[in-house]
C-alpha cells in the first residue's frame, strides 16, 4: 500500500493481491487498510471517495480482481465539536437573545489550531447549554465578532438564530446607518500630530508573513477614527506615549494594531506590529518600563459597545473600565519621572 499526502488529506493506493480471502471491495480494503475502520471505509465508498480503474465505486459489495488498483481519497478528519468547559465569564448583560461579556486577556474566542479547548466558545457552551447549537456554525456558535487572544473588553454573542442574523447585519454596517458602536482604548507609542483623526487605509494579508495583516493597495476597506485622551512623558520630559480612544467604521482582522503601526504609533506591548519600537521602552521612567514588561501583551481594550437589541430594537450601551494591568500601566506612565 502506498500513501500520498494531499492538501488537507491523503490518498491511499491499494493493489489487489488476490489472496485477501474475498473479492468484495469493502472486505479487501478492511484487510489491507487496518488503520481505517469498517464503518469509515463504508462511508468513504458510499461518498464516492474510492475509485477502481479510475472510476468511483459506491457499492461496498463490488467485486475486485487481482491486479486492480484501488485509490482511497481520505479527507482530513473533521474537527470534533467543541465541548462545554467550566470557565468563569465576566457577564455584563444577558437575556434570552444575547450575552455580553468582558473578555479577559489570554482567552481565545473560538477553537483553532493550537487552541482546541479552553476558549470562549467552550465556556459559552457550558453556560448556555444546547441553545447555542448550530447558531453560526459548529466551531463558532453564536460568535459574530471576535477580539484577539490578548485584547480585553466587551464582546456580544448571539443566543439564537434571529439574534445572530440581526447582530451580523449590525456588525457589517458598523454604525454607518445604525446604532452600532465599537470603541477601544489603545496605549500607543508617540503622540499623533493631530488630537483626532481618521486612518483610511485598506488592509489585507501580509505578503510574506501569513500570520500578519498589512496595509496594502487593493486590500479591503478599513477605517479607524481616533482621538487623543492622554499623553505621557519619558525620562527626558518629552512625549513618549499616548492613550487613544479608537472607534471602528470597519472590522478587519487586527485593524487597530495595523492602522496605528501604519501611522507610526504602534501599540505598546505589541510584539507583532510594534517589535521595532522595543528599544523605546528605555526612554520610559523606571516604573513605566517595569509596568510595560509586566503587561506582556498589546495594550488594547474594547471599552465601548453599543447596538440595537435584536428583538426589541432598544438601543443598548455598555462601557467597561480598563482592566487592572492596563490601569497599572496608565498610572505608571503618568507617574513623575
Amino acid at each position: 500500500m502506498q500513501q500520498v499526502s494531499t492538501n488537507g488529506g491523503r490518498k491511499l493506493e491499494v493493489i489487489v493481491a488476490g489472496d485477501e480471502g474475498s473479492v468484495r471491495l469493502d472486505r479487501v480494503l478492511a484487510q489491507r487498510t487496518p488503520e481505517l475502520s469498517r464503518s469509515r471505509l463504508k462511508a468513504l465508498i458510499l461518498a464516492g471517495s474510492v475509485t477502481v480503474k479510475d472510476a468511483a465505486v459506491r457499492d461496498p459489495a463490488y467485486h475486485v480482481a487481482k491486479g486492480d488498483t484501488i485509490i482511497i481519497d481520505v479527507p482530513e478528519a473533521a474537527p470534533a465539536e467543541p465541548q462545554g468547559e467550566d470557565i468563569a465569564l465576566d457577564i455584563v448583560f444577558e437575556d434570552d437573545d444575547i450575552i455580553v461579556i468582558d473578555k479577559p486577556k489570554g482567552l481565545v474566542v473560538h477553537p483553532a489550531a493550537g487552541h482546541a479547548t479552553g476558549t470562549l466558545v467552550n465556556a459559552l457552551i457550558a453556560h448556555c447549554g444546547s441553545s447555542l447549537s448550530g447558531i453560526g456554525g459548529v466551531k463558532r456558535p453564536g460568535i459574530v465578532h471576535r477580539l484577539d487572544k490578548d485584547t480585553t473588553g466587551l464582546m456580544v454573542v448571539a443566543k439564537n438564530d434571529h439574534a445572530h442574523q440581526s447582530l451580523t447585519a449590525q456588525f457589517a454596517d458598523h454604525g454607518r446607518t445604525g446604532a452600532m458602536q465599537r470603541g477601544y482604548m489603545a496605549f500607543a507609542w508617540g503622540v499623533p500630530n493631530r488630537p483626532h483623526g481618521t486612518i483610511d487605509a485598506p488592509i489585507d494579508r501580509h505578503p510574506h508573513a501569513r500570520e500578519k495583516m498589512a496595509v496594502r493597495q487593493g486590500g479591503r476597506e478599513a477605517i479607524t477614527h481616533y482621538e487623543v485622551q492622554q499623553t505621557f512623558a519619558g525620562r527626558d520630559g518629552r512625549p513618549i506615549a499616548s492613550l487613544l480612544a479608537c472607534q471602528l467604521e470597519t472590522g478587519r482582522t487586527h485593524q487597530i494594531r495595523v492602522h496605528l503601526a501604519h501611522i507610526g504609533h504602534p501599540l505598546l506591548g505589541d510584539s507583532v506590529y510594534g517589535a521595532h519600537f522595543k528599544t523605546k521602552a528605555g526612554q520610559l521612567s523606571a516604573v513605566g518600563k517595569e509596568s510595560l514588561t509586566a503587561l506582556g501583551r498589546q495594550a488594547l481594550h474594547a471599552y465601548l459597545l453599543a447596538l440595537e437589541h435584536p428583538r426589541t430594537g432598544e438601543l443598548l450601551h455598555w462601557e467597561a473600565a480598563l482592566p487592572e494591568d492596563l490601569l497599572l500601566l496608565q498610572q505608571a506612565l503618568a507617574a513623575a519621572v
